[in-house]
């Protein structure tokens, strides 16, 4: 079981904390002869799998590393361009490592004020008058749990399906928030988080929660 990240999102949706707690590794390297048997193309400012899927290499991964360099979005190590490298027999055999893009801070931010949009919609299409909005979404492979303040704060954790006490995490995060993020004088109401208490708090109510021990007073 684990916790992977934690988002804090202001009541105009834009996104004041973000923290990658746990990301579980994917990547799979293999060495290739010419031609490649795997379809490339460019999507997003990278290059990923389009088809073909062989070894733990999926649709959708994309190409992390070149013979051990890490590689730039479209570009090598050297600045030559993924698919014009791959494409060249010369190159070959070729050492490549695929696995799931890491986000950056802007597409962080866009999916924060995303599932903003969301739980609007969410709490308007409620046949009850006064819905909280999205509380849990599920998938295969992670849950995503949201708790909202009286002020519009949300606090957003995702984890493993598996893992337990996310309610009581997410309230020990909005106690956290008061404690070292309200109440330091250098911080205004709405703006990104940076208080270095505020973030080791945090952490250790991760580590808490993912061996599932309680949040008692004074924890």
């Amino acid at each position: 079981m684990a916790i992977f990240s934690v988002y804090v999102v202001n009541k105009a949706g834009g996104l004041i904390y973000q923290l990658d707690h746990y990301a579980p590794r994917a990547d799979t390297e293999k060495t290739f002869s010419f031609p490649l048997d795997l379809v490339l193309r460019p999507h997003d400012e990278r290059v990923v799998v389009a088809f073909g899927q062989r070894d733990g290499i999926r649709v959708g991964h994309a190409v992390l590393a070149i013979n051990g360099a890490e590689v730039n979005g479209r570009f090598t190590a050297d600045g030559k361009e993924v698919l014009e490298f791959l494409g060249n027999p010369a190159n070959y055999p070729v050492s490549i490592r695929f696995g799931r893009h890491r986000l950056s801070s802007n597409e962080k931010l866009m999916l924060a004020s995303m599932f903003h949009s969301l739980f609007a919609i969410g709490s308007q299409l409620s046949p009850e008058v006064g819905s909280s909005g999205i509380e849990m979404l599920e998938t295969d492979t992670f849950k995503l749990h949201c708790f909202q303040t009286l002020t519009g704060i949300k606090f957003m954790v995702l984890a493993d399906p598996r893992q337990t006490g996310i309610d009581a995490l997410l309230r020990k995060i909005y106690e956290i928030y008061s404690d070292f993020a309200l109440k330091n004088p250098f911080y205004s109401l709405e703006m990104p988080i940076r208080c270095e208490l505020f973030d080791q708090n945090l952490k250790l109510a991760l580590e808490v929660a993912e061996k599932a021990g309680p949040f008692g007073p004074g924890s």
